[in-house]
């Protein structure tokens, strides 16, 4: 069974969204938090072993915490892409099997992603509103070079293409679900006795404890809200794929070519 797909509005695309999380949340919960929990170890390591030190070995621990950080993220990213997919278009998906399908595609990926990220961060030095416009440009990259397989220019280019003229639906869906999840983090923070994040507490000594608990608050909230930001781009490319290219209909017909070639094979010879 194929899902007949339709342009989606920006509540029905959110409603969308929550609905595929919701229905398989043990899938999207591990696709996120396997990786992640690379970076947890990492981070508890760090605390253990340089917290406390000099400032000096303090700076040599943060290039490689933020490559493994990075790199996690996109290997979740890329697999979440992957199971939303498969799951939008009524195609079965296990956990071990998403991250199997992008597997030949992490280098890719992260490198792709990494070139987002300097060209928005570059945006964000100049005057933040370059920045907010890159983000918005390229912000269906990764769905695009993991169910394209493109390489960096053409996957920049197919981005730019797609969210032409719906950059503003791009912008509310980042918005909204990053409101998510600001609340979700800080609930989990306080919940844990840090107190209200995002607030200066000068007093406040940072420790090993508080560390290892401010680590563990940043993966479950990853872990929980951190599919849904991808699940809603995957819908967006596929959205905007439905409203420029006649993706529906490209989708009938490769779903028909199957059933038509059983057809030819079963029909008796004259």
């Amino acid at each position: 069974m194929t899902t007949m797909l339709r342009a989606l509005s920006t509540s029905e695309l959110l409603d969308r969204t929550f609905h595929l999380y919701r229905n398989n949340f043990v899938v999207f919960f591990a696709v996120v938090a396997i990786p992640q929990l690379a970076v947890l170890a990492f981070q508890l390591f760090f605390a253990g072993t340089v917290l406390g030190n000099s400032a000096r070995a303090l700076g040599l621990w943060v290039l490689p915490l933020s490559l493994v950080g990075f790199v996690c993220i996109e290997v979740s990213h890329a697999a979440t892409v992957f199971a939303a997919s498969n799951l939008h278009l009524d195609r079965p998906v296990q956990i071990g099997a998403a991250f199997k399908a992008v597997r030949g595609s992490i280098l890719r990926v992260v490198g792709i992603a990494f070139a987002v990220s300097l060209i928005a961060g570059m945006g964000f030095m100049l005057m933040i509103v370059p920045g907010i416009y890159w983000a918005l440009k390229y912000g269906l990259a990764i769905p695009v070079t993991v169910l394209e397989g493109t390489g960096l220019r053409g996957t920049l280019s197919r981005s730019a293409n797609l969210t032409k003229g719906d950059r503003g639906r791009i912008f509310v869906t980042y918005l909204l679900l990053l409101v998510l999840n600001l609340a979700v983090n800080a609930s989990i923070q306080f919940a844990f006795g840090l107190g209200v994040p995002f607030i200066r507490h000068p007093q406040v000594t940072f420790t090993f404890s508080r560390f290892a608990l401010t680590a563990l608050s940043g993966f479950i909230t990853s872990s929980l809200v951190g599919p849904l930001l991808t699940i809603a781009l995957t819908l967006i490319y596929y959205d905007q794929r439905l409203r420029k290219e006649g993706f529906d209909l490209e989708l009938m017909m490769a779903n028909l070519e199957p059933a038509t070639s059983l057809s030819a094979q079963a029909a008796p010879a004259s």
